[in-house]
């Protein structure tokens, strides 16, 4: 007899991510907190230092794998709003009553929700500007804010010095300042190779969104900030031109992945070649010969085999080429970024709107209880009321999960660490064995972020020790009894009924990736001869079709009650992934015989058939 399956929303509290230990991550986590603590001790600043490893703390929360270049908006843009909710929120404490504050953060929260809607970025950085906003407010100082606020900067911007300057392990043998990027293009090399392997077979689909998301941390990786925009150093130029290299090759994977029928097993060997170029910043010696199949193979199954094969080959000799140059990237391959109106019209959308008003609900919510219990007498010795509305920010958060799972693993985060602080607490000496507590939580975070539970009892220990050494009392007990009164706030509130239409970020994210397909399907019919232009439709439209596809594997993990709001999404993004691929198979087919088959047709009529019908999309142009 086969065990009954845990329910979604269940299933995900027990999920976590794999991969190997960033030991350089690890490292600068344990460079940057507990120093920071030490720092502020041995010069009688204390509150400035517990202020600066927080920032650090939160900064390390961000501190993901990729380039270093990336890292400054990964990193410096969320801290900069931290910093700005730390000055803001200090002075809104000092100088407003209980319930002029309260509407305050209420309205702070309805922007930070808005803005998180925009993307990963604007989350944290969202994020940041809540939860210090509610420290700045519920933990009063003697410091002003602006002193506050610099050296909660200083924190973030240490640990952002340190991803800058140290190397990562294995970085030096080329220029360790693009070890993040060429490893990053690497990896996209070696997801094609994976695809080819995997051409008619059972893993192929997934190969091909691993490949995807190869993509697009290779496209992110490199889109960092340049001291030289228009120029940029040679090391720089040599990467965009692999990158560039890799797309008409990605291209021609999926056009064969779309046939369905298996390649000789030597077709992968190129990319693997290409792949161990990038990581060596080496040449790339001997690749293998052309290999076009007979004659018989041309269409088995009525399947196009050979243009793709030959369009494979064509994209293998001229990425050979532009390793041996090591220039010639063209301007526009990384996909188009998101400007000022579509950032806004993310923000105001349906999506940013709903985000944005839960956000503000359980912001303001959280804040109005905890300072009507900070002014009762059951609240006791534990004056400072920021930490329920931080908790609240955090766990309204869809980036990290499906509501449930992120209540459940806030609860049981927060009770293992406020249990296992109330331990070390009464073991360690103070204030050095605080320090060295802090130190160690700093270095497992890059690890903690694989689980949101394990994450928040990390961060659980890590705070309260910074509380007890900023000369607060031992605050276990509080803390849990106010992370289970903001996991039933954000419980209460994500099940309120909002105006409009419900699942509108998951809605809003299907309509981005159906504009991307079709905008990609009409220039590929329109047989334009701007193949960079191409490569970057085809990036859009594969990059918002990934993000769709995260949002509604969240929102398929929520309760039944909330999870009903989005059926039938999953059977859209499957059409539109069939869209994308035949428009890319399409894509090859064009360039190497100038027309297209009717398998080709029949295929596009049925997967924009199918989105017609459930009022997606738009009809097969004619000139088809």
């Amino acid at each position: 007899m086969s065990r009954p399956a845990a329910p979604p929303w269940l299933a995900h509290a027990f999920r976590a991510q794999r991969g190997p230990v960033p030991w350089s991550a690890v490292c600068r986590g344990a460079l940057a907190a507990g120093p920071l603590l030490l720092a502020g001790v041995l010069l009688g600043q204390r509150a400035d230092g517990v202020l600066a490893a927080i920032g650090a703390m939160l900064a390390g929360i961000n501190d993901r794998p990729g380039s270093r270049r990336a890292s400054v908006q990964r990193l410096g843009v969320p801290a900069l709003a931290g910093a700005l909710g730390l000055l803001a929120g200090t002075y809104a404490g000092q100088g407003l009553a209980a319930v002029p504050l309260t509407l305050a953060l209420t309205a702070l929260g309805l922007a930070a929700g808005g803005i998180s809607a925009v993307g990963p970025v604007a989350s944290a950085a969202g994020t940041q500007l809540l939860v210090a906003a509610a420290v700045g407010a519920g933990m009063p100082a003697a410091e002003s804010g602006w002193q506050r606020a610099l050296a909660f900067l200083a924190g973030a911007g240490w640990l952002l010095a340190l991803r800058l300057a140290l190397p990562t392990p294995g970085s030096l043998a080329g220029d360790f300042r693009f070890d993040g990027e060429r490893e990053a293009v690497a990896d996209v090399y070696d997801a094609i190779a994976a695809l080819l392997d995997a051409v008619g077979g059972e893993r192929a689909t997934a190969r091909r969104a691993a490949l995807t998301a190869a993509l697009d941390h290779a496209q992110d990786a490199l889109a960092g900030p340049r001291l030289r925009p228009y120029t940029g150093s040679a090391a720089e130029r040599r990467l965009h031109a692999r990158f560039a290299a890799a797309l008409p090759l990605a291209e021609a994977a999926t056009a064969l992945y779309w046939a369905g029928e298996p390649v000789p097993a030597r077709t992968a060997e190129g990319p693997r070649r290409l792949a161990a170029a990038v990581r060596g910043n080496t040449g790339t010696g001997p690749l293998p010969a052309p290999h076009l199949p007979n004659a018989r193979l041309r269409t088995r199954g009525g399947t196009p085999v050979v243009p793709a094969l030959r369009a494979l080959d064509d994209a293998l000799l001229r990425a050979a080429d532009a390793f041996d140059r090591g220039e010639g990237a063209q301007r526009g391959l990384l996909g188009r970024r998101r400007g000022v109106r579509q950032a806004l019209r993310a923000a105001l959308g349906a999506g940013g709107r709903e985000y944005g008003l839960r956000v503000a609900l359980c912001f303001g919510a959280s804040a109005a209880i905890a300072q009507a219990l900070h002014n009762s007498r059951w609240y006791g010795q534990h004056a400072h009321w920021y930490w329920l509305p931080a908790t609240a920010v955090f766990l309204v958060k869809p980036d990290l999960g499906p509501l449930a799972s992120r209540v459940l693993c806030r609860a049981a985060g927060t009770v293992l660490g406020a249990v296992v602080f109330a331990g070390l607490a009464a073991l360690v000496p103070r204030p050095a064995g605080l320090i060295a507590l802090v130190a160690v939580c700093g270095a497992l975070i890059p690890v903690a972020t694989r689980h949101f539970a394990a994450l928040t009892a990390v961060v659980t220990v890590l705070v309260l020790a910074l509380i007890m050494a900023g000369g607060e009392p031992q605050a276990s007990v509080s803390r849990i009894g106010e992370t289970l009164l903001a996991c039933a706030l954000v419980l209460v509130v994500g099940h309120l009924p909002m105006p409009g239409k419900r699942g509108g970020g998951v809605r809003a994210r299907l309509a981005a990736a159906d504009g991307a397909a079709h905008t990609y399907l009409l220039h590929v019919l329109g047989e334009s001869g701007d193949r960079a232009e191409r490569w970057a439709l085809r990036r859009e439209a594969y990059r918002t079709l990934a993000e769709a596809r995260t949002a509604i594997a969240v929102a398929a993990a929520e309760l039944p009650a909330l999870a009903r709001h989005t059926e039938g999404t999953e059977a859209v993004a499957e059409a539109l992934e069939r869209l994308v691929d035949t428009t890319t198979a399409c894509a090859v087919h064009l360039d190497d015989t100038g027309r297209l088959t009717p398998r080709h047709l029949g295929r596009l009529r049925e997967a924009l058939g199918e989105l017609e019908g459930r009022g997606v999309g738009v009809p097969l142009p004619a000139a088809a």
